[in-house]
């Protein structure tokens, strides 16, 4: 039995979501959470591995029940509880009260369904102040000494959109593609006046949206031009003359999947390695 978890935290004290021995993180936390409950040795596969510090309101994952998992699933029954849906619940219980993890959703995954592979794109949020702000947001807005031109900023990251290498964003990983589709970038300003970035792709390299957002913040500032972040973009090589931004400003809000028939496609298609052909 698969089962889809839908996942919120506030990433502030955990050391990102990947398992790491003798560290604090969401996936173990979460398996540590489910085993009390279920039993056994969970093992959860997520949409996005977030890093250190990052945030997430709509972060999902899957886990496969072996069948004594199963049983005890379903021999925790209460009047007329649907037993999936409940795990979040008893989850929740687990984790206690006020926790920075929540699983706010369980339900048995549609046929073909995997977490990460089926997932047809995510969206991420960036927060900055460059001026007031309020403080109960503290440890999920970034902020910058200065003005910055929201227009110009927003006029930038409209640029980047596309099928493109995005080397020069990245942290490349070893054997990995940096080739993405940045399907939405673009930023605005709040009701308090907070630049938001709306940053969507069907997947990201590591640091990638903390880079795409410290380009953006250089132009904003007039250090850079609005044609310099393609330009690098297309160089392919890092470059020292943006910041990467802080983790605490971003938060993964949403992750897409297709129809419950074009899952196992899906999943299939994003295994493959992909090119700019």
């Amino acid at each position: 039995m698969r089962i889809r978890l839908d996942i919120a935290y506030d990433g502030t004290h955990f050391r990102g979501w990947a398992k790491q021995p003798g560290l604090r993180t969401v996936q173990g936390t979460l398996e540590g959470a489910i085993a009390r409950v279920l039993g056994g040795d969970p093992r959860l596969v997520v949409a996005g591995r977030t890093d250190s510090g990052v945030h997430a309101s709509g972060q999902v994952a899957h886990v496969d029940l072996d069948e004594e998992q199963q049983k005890r699933l379903s021999g925790q029954r209460r009047r007329q509880d649907d037993p999936v849906a409940a795990l979040a619940a008893r989850i929740r219980g687990v984790v206690g009260a006020y926790a920075d993890v929540d699983v706010t959703r369980a339900a048995i995954a549609p046929e073909g369904f995997d977490a990460r592979f089926a997932a047809v794109w995510r969206r991420y949020e960036y927060r900055i102040a460059d001026g007031a702000y309020d403080p109960m947001e503290r440890h999920r807005t970034t902020t910058v000494r200065g003005p910055l031109n929201t227009e110009a900023m927003d006029a930038a990251a409209r640029s980047l959109i596309g099928l493109h290498d995005f080397a020069a964003y990245c942290k490349p990983r070893e054997e990995g593609t940096t080739i993405r589709t940045l399907l939405e970038y673009d930023w605005r300003r709040d009701s308090d006046g907070v630049l938001i970035a709306n940053v969507k792709a069907d997947a990201f390299c590591h640091s990638m949206v903390r880079a795409l957002v410290g380009a953006c913040v250089a132009v904003g500032q007039g250090r850079l031009d609005i044609a310099d972040l393609a330009t690098i973009r297309d160089g392919g090589l890092r470059t020292s003359e943006f910041t990467v931004l802080a983790a605490r400003g971003l938060t993964l809000t949403q992750v897409g999947y297709p129809a419950d028939e074009l899952l196992a496609t899906r999943a299939e298609q994003t295994r493959g390695r992909r090119t700019l052909d």
